[in-house]
């Protein structure tokens, strides 16, 4: 099957209802997507279908023929990174990490399609699950690539006067 991932025309292998995610990672040597849950409840496969975020792990190779398909490798470079990467740093989203390229490429969505989003359009468009419960880091850091830094040095504030009355 003939799919165009990242910007290139690409030839893929595949029986028809073969997950994207493993024509990624199997066939295409692209292994920022990963492979989280199977059943596209934790967003760890998380990739752009003409500009949408699409759980890979479930969608069927042979469905995308004809669209646009990004991953994760599309997202930004050392040389380029995206707002969202450096904005991920300063708010020291990571932590294992594992869950991080399915976290980004939603939150990329997320911009394109809101620029400027709440805290309630954040929650309602982050759908994915951080096993190390960073997602205050990532809320801060969608802010903050949104161009709210502001926003995000408030919560950070917030959540350090909160910690601090748990330690006392």
């Amino acid at each position: 099957m003939d799919l165009k991932i990242n910007g290139k025309a690409v030839q893929a292998d595949a029986e028809a209802d073969m997950p994207l995610l493993w024509v990624l990672r199997d066939q295409l040597h692209l292994t920022g997507t990963k492979f989280g849950c199977g059943v596209a409840a934790c967003g760890a496969c998380t990739v752009h279908v003409d500009g949408q975020a699409v759980r890979s792990c479930v969608t069927p190779a042979s469905i995308l023929v004809g669209k646009d398909i990004r991953t994760i490798e599309s997202l930004g470079n050392a040389e380029q990174p995206h707002a969202l990467q450096l904005a991920w740093i300063a708010e020291q989203v990571p932590q294992c990490g594992y869950c991080q390229s399915g976290m980004l490429m939603a939150a990329a969505a997320l911009l394109a399609a809101n620029p400027h989003p709440t805290d309630a359009d954040i929650d309602a468009a982050m759908s994915n699950i951080c096993r190390c419960g960073t997602y205050q880091r990532v809320r801060a850091a969608i802010h903050r690539a949104a161009g709210a830094p502001q926003i995000a040095t408030a919560q950070a504030a917030n959540l350090a006067s909160k910690a601090a009355e748990v330690t006392v």
